[in-house]
């Protein structure tokens, strides 16, 4: 139990750092078609990668819960998602309508919905993967709602590091870059038209005690349609 809290604190000190990330190729013991490392130590989402390109992966995740905040209006994503997972953090110590303590998990995402320009405050959306065991009836919790996932499918980049406000935009647009031209690039871009820039994610797995292996990811979700069949 003591281990739990620790790790619980730990997630909660890793949303406000704002160190410098690196690149997927500087994140050693991460193989193609497993979880990301610290999966082996808390549960994440499965999912199965269906294919690997130069930079970035393309998963499928099957039927999900998760616990999510509603929009923060913030210019800093180091920020916002502190306030969303203080929210978040609060409901798995219990502060929900069936005053239940739940298992913190992994990944921690950030929904990133770009603003229009450099001063304007972007919207950002906290979730939390909500356990196997607690996703047939997820606590309700005033402020927060249930996002109830059916298939995905998901473009990932990793990089290492702390993430921090200068480098989501970066790693962002380095995966839209290693996408361009493919079939998994039209059937983004497809999901994603109508948006003024395209709302990505940032999952955030590890402590901040952990310096070394560190993983965070930038994804694009996406639906795959027949005619982006491979």
């Amino acid at each position: 139990m003591a281990v739990f809290n620790l790790f619980k604190l730990s997630m909660l000190l890793s949303l406000l750092s704002n160190s410098n990330g690196s690149k997927l190729p500087e994140i050693p013991g991460h193989h193609v078609g497993e979880l990301p490392l610290p999966c082996s130590s808390i549960e994440c989402p499965g999912y199965d990668t269906i294919h690997s390109g130069n930079g970035y992966e393309i998963r499928r995740y099957n039927s999900s819960v998760w616990m999510s905040t509603a929009a923060i209006e913030d210019i800093s994503i180091v920020e916002g998602t502190r306030t969303g997972f203080l929210q978040l953090f609060d409901y798995i110590q219990g502060n929900n309508n069936y005053s239940e303590k739940i298992e913190m998990t992994a990944p921690v995402l950030t929904e990133v919905s770009p603003s229009d320009g450099p001063f304007c405050a972007t919207s950002f959306v906290v979730s939390f993967y909500v356990p196997k065991e607690n996703q047939p009836d997820p606590p309700p919790a005033e402020g927060l709602h249930v996002q109830k996932w059916d298939q995905q499918y998901v473009a990932v980049r990793q990089f290492g590091g702390f993430v921090s406000d200068l480098t989501v935009g970066e790693e962002a647009a380095a995966l839209q870059e290693s996408l361009f031209g493919t079939v998994w690039s039209a059937a983004i871009e497809k999901s994603h038209a109508g948006e003024t820039a395209t709302i990505y994610s940032v999952a955030q797995y590890n402590s901040p005690f952990e310096f070394d292996n560190r993983v965070n990811e930038i994804w694009f979700l996406f639906s795959m349609e027949d005619e982006f069949a491979v």
